[in-house]
């Protein structure tokens, strides 16, 4: 099956963590902006996270009514929303069970590489008929990836053969990149690497004991004091 290109592109310590008060220390800042900035520069077609990084970062944890919708009836199909015609790029968004809180389909965020991305749901089919109908009524599209267990590897299929997504920036939390790295579908990954370490309880890049061989593409020095370093698969 056809699939997007996909780069683990994640800000990490010195020691390997992804999480953590050094991402918020002043020092920090610049490479940060870094980051950012090569997320803007890949000019990917879109970027993927799990729940809690978009709760965290986009609906700042909105819960919707979903009262009006109690009697909804929907069929477990794929649902490609009006908004997605005039969409330059996607943020996909891996929510098992429906309960992110999006309140319009487009990312609402001031860096333009984030913003006015249109928002595709990836969730499995157990899903409530509730949350769906509000999908569909605020204009977010959605596909299904599995009935209970998410199945990455179809979800990039539809991804790639629906919106016609060809590069993906995978930007997640430890577990959902490691979803992804287990199911062999990490083909680059861009560290922007910090000149700070983090706490023991940190999270790591890949949440797994799996081993896995890379091979370096190339490294420099950026703004920050901080290095950009870029591995692919070996």
């Amino acid at each position: 099956m056809n699939r997007p290109y996909i780069i683990c592109h994640m800000v990490s310590s010195v020691d390997g963590k992804v999480t953590g008060d050094f991402l918020k220390a002043e020092k920090s800042k610049k490479g940060i902006e870094e980051y950012y900035r090569i997320h803007r520069d890949f000019k990917a077609d879109a970027f993927a996270c799990g729940r809690v990084t978009m709760e965290e970062s986009f609906t700042g944890g909105f819960t919707p009514d979903l009262t009006p919708y109690a009697d909804a009836k929907i069929e477990r199909t794929d649902f490609i929303a009006e908004a997605e015609a005039n969409a330059k790029r996607y943020a996909v968004s891996f929510d098992r069970y429906g309960k992110l809180g999006w309140k319009a389909p487009y990312i609402e965020d001031v860096d333009p590489g984030y913003g006015g991305s249109h928002i595709i749901q990836v969730m499995c089919e157990c899903v409530s008929d509730a949350y769906l109908a509000y999908l569909r009524d605020i204009g977010v599209s959605y596909i299904f990836a599995g009935e209970n267990e998410m199945d990455i590897q179809l979800a990039m299929h539809k991804l790639n053969a629906l919106f016609g997504v060809e590069s993906i920036l995978l930007e997640g939390g430890s577990t959902i990149n490691a979803a992804f790295y287990e199911a062999n579908l990490v083909d680059e990954i861009s560290l922007v690497v910090l000149a700070v370490s983090a706490h023991a309880g940190d999270k790591t890049l890949f949440n797994t004991d799996n081993v896995k061989r890379f091979k370096m593409r190339s490294s420099r020095v950026i703004k920050g004091n901080a290095a950009w370093v870029r591995y692919e698969r070996g």
